[in-house]
């Protein structure tokens, strides 16, 4: 039967047959899960990939290096300073007689230098280091991982603030337009003609680089491609029957634009939200790349590019990074252009 209609007799709300036009989507609809999937066991990375035990049993007593930072001394050491858990000899003190530990899948955490590797770096992969080390010994894996979940974790918080500023912004232009709009979109044609780049080269020369500066930054300007999609939508619907109704019963406009004009105003910012993201993620490779972004002991996969680069032999430093970078992006276009058909009313 027409989804439109139901199944089995079964009415479909417009939500419920927009998520059945998704998942007949299959390529979208897989790419979701995969991500999803990626993207939480990311969020685990300590868990997988750390340079610290995840439990310790030492004299009976248990302890969680990976979350607490214990004294070399806690385990019949010498020093009061942190174990070093790579330590040969810490090592033996906690697994001597009874003692135990549980370590991470990877023994590497993203800032880990393998100082026992014998090959100089940028090694090649080996067994213990599956993907090799940077140019400072560090594993490539580890910081892969790392730098996957912190690239997606800032483009989901400079997606949020663009999609809530621009949503303002266009629904204030497109509901009370006239002189308003005029003056703001002379406004924002100012300020988008402002130069972005300079701006992060004059900012990052003045601050310490951080990645709160660069979401504070970017965020200045990411709103304003979203806002003019609402603008657009609000004009269209304001002067509807179902608005004029709602402003004749003596409706507020905030209540009329939250409630009547912005749900049917959300299907483009819905249909946008996978490409915001990949172009926030290409953003921050971008500016890490070419050395305005993140602090350098940051996990970054601009970084390692940059580190490809400069080191054309270290094959594995670009390979690794670019499959992780294109395969990221892949899965987010996937996941747009499902949704853009499952956004489509017009399909059944």
């Amino acid at each position: 039967m027409n989804a439109s209609n139901g199944i089995n007799g079964v009415h479909l709300s417009p939500g419920q047959r927009s998520w059945m036009r998704f998942k007949a989507n299959r390529r979208g609809y897989i790419s979701l899960w995969v991500f999803l999937i990626l993207f939480v066991l990311s969020l685990f990375a300590e868990l997988l990939f750390n340079d610290k035990p995840l439990i310790v049993s030492y004299n009976d007593e248990l302890y969680f290096p990976f979350i607490k930072m214990y004294p070399e001394t806690t385990f019949g050491g010498d020093f009061e300073t942190e174990a070093d858990y790579s330590d040969p000899y810490v090592r033996d003190l906690i697994t001597a007689g009874s003692n135990w530990a549980i370590d991470p899948l990877v023994p590497y955490s993203y800032n880990t230098i393998n100082f026992t590797s014998e090959l100089p770096n940028p090694a090649h992969p080996t067994s213990n280091n599956w993907l090799g080390t940077d140019d400072r010994g560090r594993d490539v894996f580890a910081r892969l991982v790392y730098g996957f979940r912190l690239s997606v974790l800032f483009a989901f918080a400079l997606t949020a603030i663009g999609v809530v500023v621009g949503i303002f912004a266009g629904a204030i232009q497109g509901y009370f337009s006239g002189r308003l709009d005029l003056i703001m979109q002379r406004l924002i044609e100012v300020w988008s003609s402002m130069p972005e780049l300079y701006l992060l080269i004059i900012f990052a020369s003045i601050f310490q680089p951080s990645i709160w500066l660069l979401i504070i930054l970017l965020s200045l300007f990411g709103w304003m491609g979203l806002s003019d999609y609402v603008r657009a939508e609000f004009l269209r619907g304001r002067n509807m029957d179902y608005v004029r109704a709602a402003r004749a019963m003596g409706l507020s406009d905030v209540a009329i634009m939250r409630h009547h004009l912005l749900p049917n105003s959300l299907t483009p910012v819905i249909t946008f939200l996978p490409f915001r993201i990949s172009g926030s993620i290409l953003a921050l490779t971008s500016l890490d790349f070419l050395g305005l972004g993140v602090p350098p002991t940051t996990p970054s996969l601009g970084e390692l590019l940059s580190q490809g680069k400069e080191n054309i032999e270290a094959w594995w430093l670009s390979l690794s990074t670019f499959i992780v970078l294109v395969g990221t992006l892949m899965l987010l276009i996937f996941i747009g252009e499902a949704l853009r058909e499952a956004m489509d009313t017009r399909k059944n």
